[in-house]
């Protein structure tokens, strides 16, 4: 066997009944007849592809790491978990997850702007299966019925004060069962529009907040509007771009999680 077969590359997807599977892709194990002990205690099982490897034949081996696989938490890039070896017939794809990503903010309030124009960029973006990018400016009451309409995810992109240099991005995980009911038809205050949904339907889904530190601060009541984003603000739309791709990846193939009722 010649050097350059040695060294070729798997495929990064393959079609298994239709559906394509890659890296994150959720299925579910079903091993065929005559498999070994530890393939058989493990059919039914959910688990996520960590990758696609071709052996010297030429064969299709789908390496996945388990959902309830203790190590599954630390971290699948950092190789913790166990990961398991099955051919592509002996799994059945998952409908991927569905995730939110919304931006919110006025975006004739400076830097209040940011979630909207972080939203532009990533519906031109190619994103995992699942994921819908939606603009809902300052309309807090769609936002709300949004979250109850079945997600398993969602990211909020905003712009708030968070201490940081103005630019700087951070990812906030807003504690749900300490977000009181409340109804706020008129407001966008991520947390208020929690609370509208919660009273609207129940516990919203998994929730993350992409937060910007503004530059510029606007209360609605100045003479003037400024339709544009500061520099500082302007300069972090592409790191946003990088970092909620990074937040859809690893939301795409987390565990299935219970939620409350």
């Amino acid at each position: 066997m010649s050097s350059d077969e040695l060294q070729r590359p798997a495929p990064a997807a393959i079609e298994v009944g239709g559906v394509e599977l890659r890296r994150g892709s959720r299925v579910r194990l079903r091993p065929r007849a005559g498999a070994d002990v530890f393939d058989i205690a493990l059919a039914g099982r959910l688990a996520v592809v960590d990758a696609i490897e071709e052996d010297m034949e030429g064969a299709i081996h789908v390496v996945v790491c388990v959902d309830d696989d203790p190590g599954r938490d630390l971290g699948v890039a950092a190789r913790l978990a166990h990961r398991f070896f099955f051919a592509p017939d002996e799994l059945e794809p998952l409908a991927p997850r569905r995730i939110l990503v919304a931006g919110i903010g006025n975006v004739f309030l400076g830097d209040d702007g940011f979630g909207v124009a972080l939203a532009e960029r990533l519906a031109a973006r190619t994103l995992p299966p699942g994921v819908k990018v939606a603009d809902f400016g300052i309309r807090g009451m769609e936002l709300a019925y949004a979250l109850g309409d079945g997600y398993d995810a969602v990211v909020l992109l905003d712009a708030a004060p968070t201490g940081r240099p103005p630019g700087a991005l951070s990812v906030i995980e807003p504690q749900l069962d300490a977000v009181e009911p409340a109804i706020d038809a008129h407001g966008m205050d991520p947390v208020k529009v929690l609370g509208l949904a919660r009273t609207l339907g129940g516990p919203p889904p998994r929730t993350l907040v992409v937060a910007c530190a503004p530059q510029t601060v606007m209360t609605g009541e100045e003479e003037d509007v400024v339709a544009e984003l500061s520099p500082p603000v302007r300069a972090a739309l592409d790191a946003g771009v990088e970092l909620v791709e990074s937040l859809l990846a690893e939301l795409a193939s987390a565990p299935e999680e219970v939620r409350p009722s």
